[in-house]
């Protein structure tokens, strides 16, 4: 995966990460643009020591997106991008973040669970036409082959930086085994879709195509391939209890 250079300004990062792309975890195969989310999904842009990247993220609130934890970085090394109502890019700065406590960083190496989803709070409102999205509530799982939509703003052909940065779909199954915390899912035509780099973070839709039912943490794939067989997301519905609170707080 190729990493875009470092640079002293953040705006000036960000714009080589829309150019370049980084590992963070897209929508590859048989995915398609689609528009109709560009008012809930948005992009979070980092740098660090390795470089300038982006993940997705959803926005639930005037000044909030969810994301995944694994994509937060100090503030001042984050921003939000987000299309206003003449389709014109805003960077918004980011204000706070918050991890889930049960965040680790380091789970696959220890083989323990991990809530990997995490708040990004902007300094400013999101611009229209922003709207929040609707959060899965009550159980937490939904039935193996149930429908759901995985969308972010990574890459469309693994390997392929280039190919990041615009918003796309992809049509994908709730797949074995079940788990209260994770949602695994698979294209079930078997033609490859899944998430990819840049997708960590964005939301994956129950069928109506409106409620969150899960944060996209990670991908696989066949082959020595690192997508296109699953798509790993965090369940929404038993997190909106520290969901709710961290919001809440900030908004005092």
């Amino acid at each position: 995966m190729a990493f875009a250079r470092p640079t002293p300004s953040l705006a000036l990062a960000a714009l080589l990460a829309l150019a370049t792309g980084r590992d963070a975890g897209a929508l590859v195969g048989p995915a398609r643009e689609d528009a109709r989310f560009a008012d809930r999904v948005a992009m979070v842009l980092t740098r660090g020591a390795e470089g300038s990247g982006f993940c997705s993220g959803v926005v639930i609130a005037p000044r909030v997106v969810l994301t995944a934890a694994h994509c937060l970085r100090p503030v001042k090394d984050m921003l939000v991008f987000f299309r206003n109502a003449a389709g014109e890019p805003i960077l918004i700065p980011v204000e706070a973040t918050a991890a889930h406590p049960l965040y680790r960083p380091d789970a696959v190496r220890r083989r323990v669970v991990s809530i990997d989803v995490g708040l990004i709070e902007t300094q400013t409102p999101l611009p229209a036409p922003f709207r929040p999205a609707a959060l899965a509530e009550g159980e937490a799982a939904a039935p193996v082959g149930s429908a759901v939509t995985a969308v972010g703003y990574g890459v469309a052909r693994e390997g392929e930086p280039k190919t990041g940065g615009v918003l796309r779909a992809a049509e994908l199954a709730v797949a074995a085994p079940a788990s209260q915390v994770l949602l695994w899912a698979a294209d079930p035509k078997a033609a490859g879709a899944g998430a990819c780099s840049g997708d960590s973070g964005g939301p994956i839709f129950a069928a109506d195509g409106e409620t969150v039912m899960a944060i996209v943490a990670w991908t696989s794939g066949q082959h020595g391939q690192k997508c296109g067989a699953v798509t790993q997301g965090t369940w929404v519905a038993p997190l909106r209890g520290w969901i709710d609170g961290v919001v809440a707080g900030w908004a005092r």
